[in-house]
């Protein structure tokens, strides 16, 4: 039965087998319109979109296969200054010197877009960068995951993942946060067709939920 969220195969996508080598040339060394920015806050809150909506506990996202991209970013006084990312089944973006007023540079980033499948939030599509080091092995993991899922069953390259959290302490700035995507259960392309997964419908537009401490 069709509902509000569109299924990751109606975007004319490549074949599924050739996402594996990409995938593992996610290693750590090498570092869209209409999503919401997802990202984990200095405490450790996955938070969402302009008004920083906290995500709901519990709820079920399925990643993109197809969405992950690598590249590299130059930020300013909290102001992105420039952004080049591709498809990491491209080499990585040409660079040249970096944006007038950039605080670190060109730094490395890598990326993968998410889609909620399950709670408050369901339909709802973000898109998860990092360019820190915690970050990016979350993004890396997950990819090389997804690459031996690959292998073993083309049917079901979607992973469908809690957004969790794990910490260490620095002795400069104390506890660091980093994010970790635990994966539930693999899925087909129509992750949304699934009965399994039992999706809920949406939210109504405009609900908010309070940050918790």
């Amino acid at each position: 039965m069709a509902n509000e969220m569109s299924t990751f195969s109606a975007a004319g996508l490549p074949q599924v087998n050739s996402l594996t080598a990409a995938l593992r040339g996610l290693q750590p060394a090498s570092g869209g319109g209409g999503f919401a920015i997802l990202k984990m806050d200095k405490t450790g809150h996955w938070v969402y979109g302009a008004d920083q909506t906290e995500v709901e506990d519990g709820s079920l996202w399925a990643v993109n296969p197809f969405s992950f991209v690598h590249g590299y970013i130059a930020w300013g006084d909290g102001v992105v200054l420039g952004e080049k990312m591709t498809s990491i089944s491209n080499p990585k973006p040409q660079i040249d010197g970096a944006p007038a007023g950039s605080s670190r540079g060109w730094e490395d980033q890598i990326g993968m877009s998410l889609k909620c499948v399950s709670g408050e939030d369901a339909g709802l599509e973000v898109r998860y960068s990092s360019t820190s080091v915690g970050g990016k092995r979350g993004v890396q993991d997950l990819g090389t995951k997804l690459a031996e899922q690959v292998d073993k069953d083309q049917t079901k390259p979607v992973a469908i993942v809690l957004l969790k959290k794990e910490h260490y302490q620095h002795k400069s700035y104390g506890k660091i946060f980093t994010p970790v995507f635990e994966i539930t259960k693999w899925a087909s392309m129509e992750v949304d067709q699934e009965p399994e997964l039992e999706l809920p419908t949406p939210a109504p537009a405009g609900r908010k939920r309070p940050r918790t401490a």
